[in-house]
């Protein structure tokens, strides 16, 4: 039987291509979630919780959370400009667009490799700031090794974000797969003659395949990896303009994370693996259908952004608005009356009591609150994004991080480590009406100023 849901056709609606554009992505984004398990079961089995595996990871932090950051956000800015582009420019005037972010893209990678690598010696004794003298050193060692992993990675990334604003989800999505099938097969055949150091290879000959394979579909595509520079036109300053603001945004919501783990360390000991305990389920849910969303709105709300189609936009905020809830918050209330039972499966063995499961069962039901509101929230945060209005989502991040820390202070007083947990979804609550709010009243003013044939938006849903 044929999946014809999956077949492309030249009926499809705007509202049927995001949804399967956000289910091929969310499956594929589960399957690598799941294959990235079976990885830490292999390494587990292989090296335990040795010294190796902590100096492995404290080396593998810095780069991940730059690289997280730095080029999601450059993806984010570029894809609404590159989409412009090319329908208005055509194929040759958005190669020349590619051709120069990721020009830069790789200056700025090369240059953030380079600084990790000089700086090592000041930011890796504050990071293992317990750690032996010789277990520094391959610390260290292990952060050299994994410095190509950095411009490697962040090729793929920003190939992916541009196969995305061409339609294309479902190769960039399932290539990321590569990089955990190569490091399971490293730790299998060489751990005993390599040690930890299969986990640095494994990182960077999977991403550096990655973005060869990525780059071949690109091609694919019409477009080339080309590193050359073709000025600072008003296309690669929009592209900069819209990156600044959301790269601070980024940041901003990536420290929100780091003050609830240092002022949950303000409380009695244990708190701060309660809290991280109850997240492990909850930010798996909410990453793979934050992602699944984002990614798949973007391209198309900065499609019809660039067809002046607010209508349209409208009419996919409010479809998938009532989507998203009818979807999640049924599944919400399920995951918060069965908390204890899902922790207790989970992590109720060995050293983790029976009491541990009462006080993280408690946390992860505050953290669940989010998950309708997060979710949702990613409509506007990417219709906000295709209409480069970046520094919106700044101030909203700046906003939610305040808030942050005033909410944990209050709540932790009377819910201790919940509060925490609490205050986190309180603040995704206040950004959806904030953000949804703002985007609403920009859509009225433009749906006021803008008058679109009725046949244009019949025929576009």
């Amino acid at each position: 039987m044929k999946l014809n849901f999956f077949r492309k056709t030249a009926s499809d609606t705007t509202n049927r291509k995001i949804f399967r554009a956000a289910l091929i992505v969310g499956s594929l984004a589960l399957v690598a979630k799941l294959a990235a398990t079976v990885k830490e079961l292999v390494i587990a089995r292989s090296f335990g919780r040795g010294d190796a595996v902590d100096a492995f990871l404290i080396a593998f932090v810095l780069p991940t959370f730059v690289l997280n950051i730095g080029m999601g956000a450059l993806g984010y800015a570029l894809v609404p400009v590159f989409v412009e582009t090319r329908q208005k420019q055509g194929v040759e005037a958005a190669q020349q667009l590619f051709s120069s972010v990721m020009l830069l893209g790789v200056i700025a990678l090369a240059g953030v490799a380079l600084l990790l690598g000089l700086a090592a010696p000041l930011y890796l004794p504050v990071l293992g700031h317990s750690f032996s003298a010789a277990k520094l050193e391959l610390t260290r060692e292990l952060l050299y090794l994994l410095l190509p992993w950095v411009i490697f990675s962040g090729v793929a990334s920003l190939a992916s974000s541009v196969l995305n604003a061409s339609e294309k989800f479902a190769w960039p999505a399932l290539i990321p797969l590569v990089t955990t099938v190569v490091t399971i097969a490293l730790v299998l055949f060489q751990a005993r003659r390599w040690g930890i150091f299969t986990l640095a290879g494994g990182a960077v000959t999977g991403s550096l395949l990655e973005s060869a394979l990525l780059l071949h579909l690109l091609r694919k595509q019409g477009l080339h990896f080309n590193l050359r520079w073709h000025g600072l036109d008003e296309r690669a300053r929009l592209v900069l303009r819209q990156y600044l603001p959301m790269l601070t945004g980024a940041i901003l919501m990536g420290s929100t994370s780091v003050v609830d783990q240092s002022m949950a360390a303000m409380l009695p000991s244990g708190n701060v693996a309660a809290l991280g305990y109850a997240n492990k389920l909850i930010a798996g849910i909410t990453s793979i259908g934050a992602m699944a969303l984002s990614t798949a709105t973007l391209p198309y709300f900065s499609r019809m952004v660039a067809a002046r189609d607010f209508a349209g936009c409208r009419h996919t905020l409010k479809r998938y608005s009532l989507l998203v809830v009818a979807t999640t918050v049924p599944f919400t209330l399920l995951l918060i009356a069965f908390s204890r039972p899902l922790v207790r499966l989970l992590f109720q063995r060995g050293a983790f009591t029976a009491a541990d499961t009462d006080l993280v069962s408690w946390v992860q039901v505050c953290y669940a609150i989010q998950i309708p509101f997060y979710i949702w929230s990613m409509l506007f945060v990417r219709f906000i994004s295709s209409i480069r209005r970046n520094d919106i989502l700044m101030y909203a991040s700046a906003v939610n991080l305040v808030l942050d820390v005033v909410l944990n202070l209050v709540l932790m007083r009377v819910w201790h480590v919940a509060g925490i947990a609490l205050s986190t979804s309180i603040f995704y609550i206040v950004s959806l009406l904030m953000l949804s709010l703002w985007s609403l009243r920009y859509l009225s003013g433009k749906e006021s100023s803008t008058a679109l044939p009725v046949a244009h938006v019949e025929a576009t849903h």
